[in-house]
This record gives structure tokens, C-alpha cells and sequence, in this order.
């Protein structure tokens, strides 16, 4: 494939030439170009050349015919002719130890050989020589698209390329997990290698490599082997890596083509790859959503829908809901909705849970709606209290190195027996976070089983004489909060936490003892009750959890 010095120096027209050093490197010496030099070499020779001279510069000076081919050989040449007869006559013993140490052909061209005629017919072996490689290259786009055209896999792709280049490959996705390697170790993927590793981008002269690839090849020296990494990039967007296993010199025309092909191939495979995820998660989303949306039998028909989903709904679930915050809203890089489980902040809360149910052999269905999570998670019912709180913290535990800041604030809701209804446990669970995200911690994880109080207030909340004695009794001291812009109420709270202990209650608040007291007579002289009669402080924490809760229904309505 390749043109290389035997099949030049074959040519009829050096038959009368000699080889005089390098002979065992004419099958492999590489020709790319040919010209006619002379002192100094300086930058004028490039790698893989044929380089021809009369050593006029050099005439009886054997000191500065040493140093000539030095530099040529410090070049990259290929081979050096020299023209004996005129000015050179002989080639010295030092020059052919030297060109023998250094892998350069030297060829003794008598003078009656025209230079002309040498480039002529050497130029014609190049361009045939390229115009094969063009057609080589273009056999590999077509067998590379092929690959994926036909559904074969990155595997495929690398086994293809392999016929073209013969180096080793592999590709890993954009997170550096491997996908596919060819002849490439999988050890040195490891953190140990690729911390010890130098990371450099490709220095190349533009008139020597062409190809735009080079701008972007990113180089790992690791003291044993030079890796190139090439980005596999779709749509503006990195989707993974390509790694070869090659020398500099390896990176020939021919062989970033034949990459450059590759990399379209992989990103072929990316897109439809994407493409399948996308369709397979939002078809997974929708499902999830109507479980716990819609009210419905799970019946046989479901079952088997589920079960090509790859879900389970033979067994028992309990509902976990989560609230997600940040302490510092964090930006993500993807244009997914928010509600799409490809979303990268979704993406990587569903990759913690996914992991966690394996890691405890339980099936997981997560869905994601407006800042919230949606979990249905597999546990026997009369366990499931520690099943839930031992999976959250493996979950919130590898997610909060991953997601920095991030806090969700749980709802969870078991069903009471078999069988049950996916949308009852959603709606309970949906109750528990609101009941246990109005009055813990952001954070906090609150059981359905535990809201029983809650619960109670809220169905008296529906009565209209309880509605109207809640306002009677508190609309003096909300009109006071509201106007001069304290929180006499959360005081009340606090205090009734503490049991009635002003110091601690006062510690909480960050109050002096003196002002808490303070402001609990302020309480008693607007709601006209005393906080030491056991009947008013019943009612003020009555109808102060009512409407609390009864602030709670009107904001999710609205």
C-alpha cells in the first residue's frame, strides 16, 4: 500500500546505481516526497523524503559531508542519493556507519543519471502511490458506514478498521467507560495510568500533516508508548473517545483519513444509539408517569407491558417521592426538558438509584416531574422502613459526591396490603412530602404512616366551623405578623417543640430569654388566650397546625 525505497531504487533507472548504505531498510523506509538539495539543510527536507545532491556544497571538505548527512538524517529522510563523479567520488566509511546506525539509504546515482529523470519517475510512483491510497481510503468510509448501517456494533467498527490501519484501538463514551477495544490493553484505562501520563496536544508542521485532525489530537506519554485520544463529536457535543496505540511517524496521510473516517462511523453509532435511548427512556418515563398518575387495575394486559419494559409488576412497591434542591443552583450543559430522565441532573439521580437497586437486588421505576423524582421501589411491606432508609443512603451518599450541594427531601408511602394501586401510593407519598417538607429540614424523609395527625387536621380543615373558629382565632395575630413583619406564629411553634422549655426555645431562635418571653405575651394579649391555661394552649396549637396546613393546600393549588 505504502510506496517504500525497494520499489523506487527498482526502477530501471537506477540499475546502475548502488546501494551503499541502509540495504536491510529499503522494505520499510517509507518514500512521500522527492527533491534536489543542497547545503544547508536547515528545515528544507521533510519526513519520508528522497533526497537527491551532488554534495557541490561539500566538495573536499569530508567534515562538512558528515555534517550534511547528519542534518539529513536529523530530518527524517528516507534515502539520500548522491551524484558521484564530479564533486563526490566516493562515499566515506564514516558516512556509511553513520547512515547504517541511523536506518538512511544511501545510493551511490552515477553523474550521467539525470536528476530530472529521477524526479520524473518518482513523482509518477508518488501520485500512483496516493491516488491508491485515496481508493484505499475511500473502501474504508464505505466498510465503516457499512458497519453501522447494517446494526453491527463499535466492535465491528474497530475489527474494519483494523484491515486499514494496523495499530491499536479503542473506544470508550463520553464518561471514558470502555465500549470497544482492538489489540488495545484495557489496563491503561485505569486512573493510575492516566495519572502518571503527560497530556500534550499534537506539534506538527502544518505543511507536513495537513490533515485538520491533528489540531485536535490530544497526546498521552505515559514513559513506555505515545496514546492519541481524537474527541468522537456529534452535533457540537463530545460522545466519546477514540485511543490508538502509534508512533508519530504511523500518522501518515493515509491513516488520519482512514481515522477521520472512523470517527464519522462512531458518531454515526452515537447518534443512533442516542436516538434508541431517547425513544426507550421517554417511552419508560410515560409508563412510570401513568402508574403513578391514573388510577388503574394492574391487570395481565399491564403486566405484560411492563414486563417489555423491562419491569416487574408482579411484586411489591413502595412509593418514594423526593423534592430536589441545591444549595447553589449548579448549570447543566444538555437540552433535555427538565421531566426527561436524559436531563443530565436526572440522568445522574436515576444512574445512582439504578445502581443502588442493583447493588440491593430490588427493581426500581423512576419517572421525573417538575423538580421532583419519582421512585417506585420493590420491598417487602413489613420491612420496608429499614429496606427505604438503607437504599436513600447508599443513594444520597454516592450522588451527593457526584452532584455537589444536592439535597431531595423525601415523601414515602406503603401500600397496606395486597394488591394496591400504583396512583394511591403516588397521592400518599405526594401528601407525606408536602406534610414533612412544611415542617422539617430541607432534606428530611418523612413515612406516610407518621402524617396519621396531619392527616386528621386536614379532614377537620374541611368542616366551615372549624375554618371559621381557625380565623377567629388567629386573624388578630396573623394581621400582626403581616403588618409589622414578624414571625410571632413560628415562635408559638418553636416554643410548643420545646414542650414549653423558654430556654431552649429561645436557644433555637437565637433569642435572649427575655425577648422570647416578650413576645409570648404578645401572643396571649392578641389571640386573647393564655399559654398557661391547658384548654387555650390546646387551641392555639390546634388551630395553628390547621392553618398551617390549610396554607399548604393553597399553594399547591396554586
Amino acid at each position: 500500500m505504502e510506496l517504500v525505497a525497494g520499489a523506487v531504487l527498482g526502477l530501471p533507472l537506477f540499475h546502475t546505481s548502488t546501494i551503499r548504505a541502509g540495504e536491510n531498510f529499503i522494505k520499510t523506509n517509507k518514500i512521500e516526497w522527492i527533491s534536489v538539495i543542497e547545503t544547508p539543510v536547515e528545515n528544507f527536507i521533510r519526513q519520508n523524503e528522497f533526497v537527491l545532491t551532488t554534495g557541490i556544497g561539500c566538495h573536499n571538505e569530508p567534515e562538512k559531508l558528515v555534517a550534511f548527512v547528519k542534518d539529513v538524517i536529523h530530518s527524517g529522510a528516507s534515502v539520500l542519493g548522491f551524484a558521484t563523479g564530479r564533486f563526490i567520488f566516493d562515499i566515506p566509511a564514516s558516512i556509511v556507519k553513520v547512515a547504517d546506525q541511523s536506518g538512511l539509504v544511501i545510493v551511490d546515482i552515477p553523474w550521467e543519471v539525470r536528476f530530472g529523470d529521477i524526479v520524473g519517475k518518482v513523482m509518477q510512483l508518488i501520485m500512483s502511490d496516493k491516488l491508491a491510497q485515496r481508493e484505499e481510503a475511500e473502501l474504508a468510509r464505505q466498510q465503516l458506514t457499512n458497519c453501522v448501517l447494517n446494526e453491527k456494533g463499535l466492535q465491528d467498527i474497530l475489527q474494519t478498521l483494523s484491515k486499514f490501519v494496523a495499530f491499536p484501538t479503542a473506544i470508550t463514551d463520553n464518561q471514558s467507560k470502555l465500549r470497544a477495544r482492538q489489540n488495545f490493553s484495557p489496563d491503561w484505562f485505569n486512573e493510575t495510568k492516566l495519572s502518571e501520563g503527560t497530556v500534550s496536544k499534537m506539534n506538527r508542521d502544518e505543511t507536513e500533516a495537513p490533515n485538520p485532525l491533528f489540531h485536535f489530537i490530544q497526546v498521552y506519554n505515559d514513559h513506555k508508548k505515545s496514546i492519541y485520544q481524537l474527541a468522537i463529536i456529534n452535533n457540537h457535543k463530545t460522545q466519546g473517545y477514540l485511543y490508538i496505540e502509534a508512533n508519530e511517524y504511523q500518522l501518515t496521510w493515509y491513516a488520519m483519513n482512514v481515522l477521520e473516517h472512523a470517527l464519522t462511523a462512531c458518531a454515526l453509532y452515537f447518534v443512533k444509539e442516542n436516538a434508541i435511548e431517547l425513544t426507550e427512556v421517554r417511552i419508560k418515563d410515560n409508563f412510570v408517569m401513568q402508574l403513578a398518575k391514573q388510577a388503574q387495575q394492574t391487570d395481565q394486559k399491564l403486566i405484560t407491558k411492563a414486563d417489555m419494559l423491562g419491569y416487574d409488576l408482579t411484586v411489591p412497591y413502595i412509593c418514594l417521592v423526593g423534592h430536589i434542591a441545591y444549595k447553589e443552583l449548579p448549570s447543566f450543559d444538555n437540552d433535555r426538558s427538565e421531566n426527561s430522565s436524559l436531563h443530565s441532573q436526572n440522568y445522574a439521580i436515576q444512574k445512582e438509584i439504578t445502581y443502588a437497586g442493583e447493588l440491593f437486588e430490588v427493581n426500581t421505576m423512576t419517572t421525573f416531574e417538575e423538580g421532583r423524582v419519582i421512585l417506585f421501589l420493590e420491598s417487602e411491606l413489613d420491612s420496608y422502613v429499614e429496606i427505604v432508609h438503607s437504599f436513600l443512603d447508599k443513594v444520597e451518599r454516592r450522588m451527593s459526591e457526584l452532584l455537589k450541594g444536592i439535597k431531595i427531601t423525601w415523601g414515602i408511602a406503603a401500600p397496606k396490603s395486597n394488591p394496591f394501586s400504583f396512583s394511591v401510593l403516588y397521592s400518599n407519598a405526594v401528601l407525606a412530602l408536602r406534610i414533612g417538607g412544611s415542617k422539617q429540614a430541607v432534606g428530611s424523609r418523612t413515612l406516610y404512616e407518621d402524617t396519621k395527625m396531619d392527616r386528621l387536621l386536614m379532614a377537620l380543615a374541611e368542616e366551615e366551623e372549624v375554618r371559621t373558629i381557625v380565623n377567629e382565632t388567629l386573624r388578630v395575630l396573623l394581621a400582626y405578623d403581616n403588618k409589622r413583619q414578624t414571625d410571632l406564629l413560628h415562635t408559638f411553634f418553636i416554643y410548643k417543640q420545646h414542650n414549653g422549655n423558654v430556654s431552649q426555645a429561645a436557644r433555637e431562635l437565637n433569642l435572649h430569654r427575655q425577648s422570647l418571653l416578650h413576645r409570648l405575651r404578645n401572643i396571649e394579649a392578641l389571640t386573647n388566650l393564655s399559654l398557661i391555661d391547658p384548654d387555650d394552649a390546646f387551641l392555639l396549637e390546634l388551630t395553628s397546625r390547621i392553618w398551617k396546613l390549610q396554607q399548604l393546600e393553597e399553594y399547591d393549588k396554586g
